[in-house]
């Protein structure tokens, strides 16, 4: 089954949850809410954001083209709509629907969603009441309500997508295109599609009281995600004139040899990277039975690495290199080494340790045969 597309909707303006700009744009930790909405959901299909028209200019400026973006329309439906007229039929069977002020759906509840669509034209995450409800006029208790059979709706609510569109048609020919509604799950059941319901989550909150973003923030804090990973590699020497180290040509009296360029320090980090996002190591992504990598400069695959972690929403915390050889002498490149990096990385300077070690005249290394480096990097989840 193809990938769902994903409508994110960030047109309104947010004023109950007070700032000095609409709520999706507020920031949240590293990032605006908007941006963490994004990141929760791109893993899982084509992303468009719907924007208020006055947004458009800055949102093309913010994603750089990583998404599509949509002009909102009077109301939610609307707006929704905009989006879905966008969408390719003929490769989209399901799309799935969000509120860009819930800044954290999980994995799983998005999982849960589109395992649903498998059985139903339509599902939706929601949490059944727990507290008692009342009626009253804002001062005193006016009577009571039941709350069996209720439910408190989130999203992102999946449907089938040739459904979803044609109910969406129907409820801008009734509306006349401005009339509102709650969510799509209504304009669903308008158009008579059934809905499943799906375990919600509390973490899924959606912004839109001023406490709600130090709730946000205590989410946010509680799902500090660090990982660390190590990489290892070594290649012996050969003929040449000078070793190519982190980026840096250091002059010698032999070469490495490699299928690349045999940067010894950069492939170690490259694959501390791809190990702490538990995506394997250079050979996986770069196989060196394609013969387009022979030659091929070493910077490609750290920067690759360093991008993916990017798009996974981490940020590189720290680099740390260490070579092993008894010559040639390190020390006097080591600065430049660490600036190539961390223009690679995309870092500053100070995240960035290169250093050098012998190991005593022991082995491999020890015999002036190759070079060997050892390599930590730590993600720090945005």
């Amino acid at each position: 089954m193809s990938d769902p597309a994903i409508v994110i909707v960030a047109a309104g303006r947010g004023t109950r949850a007070g700032g000095e700009e609409p709520k999706q744009w507020r920031r949240l930790g590293s990032r605006s809410v908007l941006d963490h909405a994004v990141a929760a959901l791109a893993p899982y299909g084509r992303v468009i954001v719907v924007l208020h028209p006055e947004d458009m200019a800055r949102g093309i400026t913010h994603f750089g083209g990583t998404v599509t973006l949509v002009a909102g329309g009077e109301s939610r439906a609307e707006s929704v709509r905009n989006a879905l007229e966008t969408i390719d039929p003929e490769s989209v069977s399901r799309v799935l629907v969000h509120d860009g002020a819930r800044p954290f759906p999980a994995p799983s509840l998005i999982e849960r969603v589109l395992a649903a669509l498998e059985e139903a034209p339509a599902a939706a995450p929601a949490l059944a009441l727990a507290d008692a409800l009342w009626r009253g006029d804002g001062a005193q208790v006016t009577g009571l309500a039941s709350r069996e059979g209720l439910f408190r709706a989130q999203t992102p609510q999946g449907f089938r997508f040739p459904e979803i569109l044609a109910a969406h048609r129907a409820h801008a020919a009734r509306a006349s295109g401005s009339a509102g509604a709650a969510d799509d799950v209504e304009v669903a059941l308008a158009a008579g599609l059934a809905v499943s319901i799906v375990a919600g989550d509390e973490d899924n909150l959606k912004l839109t009281w001023p406490g709600d973003f130090d709730r946000a923030r205590r989410i946010l804090e509680g799902r500090m995600d660090i990982r660390t990973g190590n990489g290892f590699d070594v290649h012996a020497f050969t003929g040449g004139d000078h070793v190519t180290l982190c980026g840096v040509a250091v002059p010698h009296d032999r070469a490495l040899l490699g299928h690349s360029d045999a940067d010894v320090g950069m492939h170690a980090l490259t694959d501390a990277l791809y190990g702490a996002l538990a995506e394997g190591d250079i050979g996986r992504h770069f196989p060196p039975s394609d013969p387009q990598w022979k030659g091929a400069e070493s910077h490609i695959f750290l920067a690759h690495a360093a991008a993916r972690a990017r798009a996974r929403g981490f940020d590189i915390s720290n680099a740390d290199v260490t070579l092993i050889c008894e010559r040639p002498k390190i020390g006097p490149h080591a600065e430049a080494m660490r600036r190539r990096l961390a223009g690679i990385l995309e870092i500053a300077e100070d995240r960035v340790s290169v250093k050098a070690t012998t190991s005593e005249r022991l082995g491999f290394t020890g015999r002036e045969e190759g070079i060997a480096a050892i390599a930590t990097a730590t993600l720090v989840a945005r």
